[in-house]
């Protein structure tokens, strides 16, 4: 019996649960650009071509192993424009018992998906995304009974699940974590090397001329388009890392310089996200170094983290959480997104340069997401679903089970804490702290409340103020709370000027 095998755009792996016992003869495998998955928010530029050029070359690299594949492009005359009219089609001059996909990564495509059985009158075969380290189901069973889901004590549970830089059931080390070693600010001792370039051939180059033509207004631009968007650039890409740039990614991953929007990040989480790399094998190529000239525990540990520690677990708490997690709102934030989150221009030196990299490489690292963009969206609170939309948009790394935890839970803190201990706000001397962006910023980092001081600053105490009666009892801010009971009400007061002053010219 004949079946679809239906594949989607972040689905590019030849281990993907969908092609399991695939029939050569008989099975066709599907893929499909769609005008609704590139207009729900307006994706960058780079992001759409990204993933098509990779999908393009995926479904190739497919047809030459000997599979019969059907490729719908996005301008062709016989594509209308969704996943099931498509299908539908298909339907019409073929027969086919049953459509075979892996379950989706956004719970709006799995709203859809769930009524293709009627529509399509014929089997609907779901199959778990294997390319997880955990189900959704062995996430709901760790998350049951806990009022706060927090990673650390997931972390915990990874390691011991993958046995990853464990001995004797204890962790490599002595500790779970080596955090505190891998916060240094950027001092130069390190050169910052370039990266691998991948020029486009003839199918990436016909992409980019797509997306030139039909996405003329998205965000960002195609100039010097060099991505890994084939598995086999991807893995080049992956041993570069490792090789060159691992040894100093711990140190400096909390790290900002200005025009370096890179630094000695991985620049993986595109490529381990649409499937050109399992999480799997990128962990077993970091851990291969441990003990190695070089090669310190605290990066290995700090990458391997994030991988199997707080990828598994955003997406567990989306999961988990979703369709009201979308719709958190802990401080009641309704203020819009200010336009300079699209253009760049802000006088503030640290979100001009954070906004105009995202524009130029539709990437910026988590730090600069963290404690830029989504700091400065959380101190002038920015409505949280416009923030969720915008990271979504711009980053070619962002879906919706990945980006919205991460935005509302701990960028804005919109879910009351159920991800995080306490907001990840901080005033101007964190960013002077980790960055010499301030260094050339029209405000003055070290001025509290004068017309040319950091709106860090106040924004900061602010915030504080504004939201006392939900965070006074944090004991994580009972320093700041104790310091602001201190302060003289007439400082206050100056500083709900400027920070009000501020918010409503950026409205």
């Amino acid at each position: 019996m004949s079946a679809i095998r239906l594949i989607f755009g972040d689905q590019l792996s030849r281990q993907l649960s969908s092609l399991k016992g695939i029939d050569r003869e008989q099975d066709l495998i599907v893929l499909m650009e769609v005008s609704p998955e590139t207009e729900y928010v307006p994706h960058h530029k780079r992001k759409i071509a990204f993933l098509f050029a990779s999908m393009r070359h995926f479904a190739e690299g497919l047809e030459e192993e000997g599979f019969k594949v059907r490729y719908f492009k996005l301008d062709d005359s016989d594509n209308r424009q969704s996943f099931l009219l498509n299908l539908k089609d298909l339907l019409k001059s073929q027969k086919y018992s049953r459509l075979i996909l892996t379950e989706v990564g956004e719970y709006r495509l799995k709203c859809e998906i769930d009524t293709w059985q009627e529509q399509l009158g014929i089997t609907v075969e779901e199959r778990e995304d294997s390319r997880f380290f955990i189900s959704v189901s062995e996430f709901e069973e760790f998350a049951k009974g806990r009022k706060q889901l927090l990673m650390e004590q997931f972390y915990h549970f990874m390691r011991n699940k993958t046995g990853y830089l464990m001995e004797n059931g204890k962790p490599v080390g002595g500790k779970w974590n080596f955090d505190h070693e891998n916060r240094n600010s950027y001092d130069g001792s390190e050169k910052i090397p370039n990266r691998l370039r991948f020029e486009p051939d003839l199918v990436t180059k016909s992409v980019l001329e797509l997306v030139d033509k039909k996405f003329s207004k998205n965000m960002g631009n195609l100039d010097d388009f060099a991505e890994p968007v084939t598995r086999e650039n991807a893995l080049n890409f992956l041993d570069y890392f490792v090789e060159k740039l691992l040894p100093h990614f711990g140190r400096y991953q909390d790290a900002m310089v200005e025009n370096e929007h890179l630094m000695f990040h991985s620049r993986l989480s595109h490529l381990i996200n649409c499937g050109l790399l399992l999480p799997e094998e990128v962990c077993r190529q970091v851990l291969s170094k441990v003990g190695k000239d070089g090669y310190s525990l605290s990066g290995i540990e700090g990458f391997i983290r994030q991988v199997i520690g707080w990828r598994e677990y955003v997406r567990g708490v989306y999961w988990t959480e979703m369709p009201d997690y979308r719709n958190l709102n802990y401080f009641n934030s309704r203020r819009p997104l200010p336009s300079f989150f699209w253009s760049g221009n802000c006088r503030m030196n640290c979100v001009s340069q954070v906004v105009k990299s995202t524009i130029n490489h539709a990437y910026s690292h988590h730090i600069q997401r963290l404690m830029i963009t989504g700091n400065l969206a959380l101190l002038m609170g920015i409505n949280p679903i416009e923030v969720h939309e915008w990271y979504l948009a711009v980053y070619d790394d962002a879906y919706e089970w990945v980006e919205l935890p991460n935005t509302l839970g701990m960028a804005l803190y919109a879910d009351g804490g159920l991800m995080a201990t306490k907001p990840y706000c901080a005033s101007g001397n964190y960013i002077n702290k980790m960055s010499d962006f301030c260094k050339n910023c029209s405000y003055n980092v070290k001025k509290k409340t004068s017309y040319d001081a950091c709106p860090f600053n106040y924004l900061y105490w602010h915030f504080l103020n504004k939201n006392k009666d939900k965070l006074q009892s944090n004991s994580r801010l009972f320093f700041p709370y104790k310091n602001l009971d201190k302060m003289d009400p007439q400082k206050i007061q100056a500083i709900t000027k400027s920070a009000e002053k501020f918010i409503n010219e950026c409205s």
